[in-house]
């Protein structure tokens, strides 16, 4: 019973409140604190990941210039090809996700979770997909540029191998 009367005395003293306010305040300032620190390990991983982006693209646009380029060399009074595409945003990861639906007097809610593996701090999306960059433009540099019946050509056969629009790609005659 002395320990609940010794409780009762601290509870009853004003002290007491005054050190657990004082405690309570501290602990959310560092909280805030914490948030307002930056996160080394996560923009390290964001530069990271840029950077593989950046050459992973490259890699992609040099390898399909070079085959696309091959491609249409072989076409009938092309001549020399040199080709320069252009595409769009980098390499786009698609995460396996599970939905939630809920009716309820007329009203639909629909909540939508990422799957993560791992624990603690250690939890990461699993990714379901890997979108490729899309080629959003090209032009063709070629001897046989000037000729209408070459240029058509070209505009199709690009056209049909990039799965791009005759209006994004350009032909013209190599000097």
């Amino acid at each position: 019973m002395e320990i609940v009367e010794k409780a009762r005395e601290l509870l009853k003293q004003r002290k007491w409140a005054v050190f657990m306010t004082v405690c309570g305040a501290a602990g959310l300032l560092l909280i805030m604190i914490s948030s307002l620190v930056p996160d080394k390990r996560a923009a390290a991983l964001k530069n990271q990941d840029r950077g593989m982006c950046l050459s992973d693209t490259n890699e992609l646009c040099s390898d399909t210039e070079k085959r696309l380029g091959e491609l249409l060399s072989s076409i009938d009074g092309a001549g020399n090809v040199r080709v320069y595409l252009s595409f769009g945003s980098c390499e786009r990861y698609v995460y396996v996700s599970e939905g939630r639906r809920s009716r309820s007097d007329g009203k639909i809610e629909e909540e939508e979770k990422y799957v993560m593996t791992g624990s603690g701090s250690e939890k990461s999306p699993i990714v379901e997909t890997i979108e490729k960059p899309e080629v959003t433009g090209a032009v063709i540099v070629c001897d046989g540029g000037d000729s209408p019946s070459v240029r058509e050509k070209m505009y199709k056969a690009a056209s049909a191998a990039l799965g791009i629009s005759t209006a994004k790609i350009y032909v013209a005659k190599l000097r």
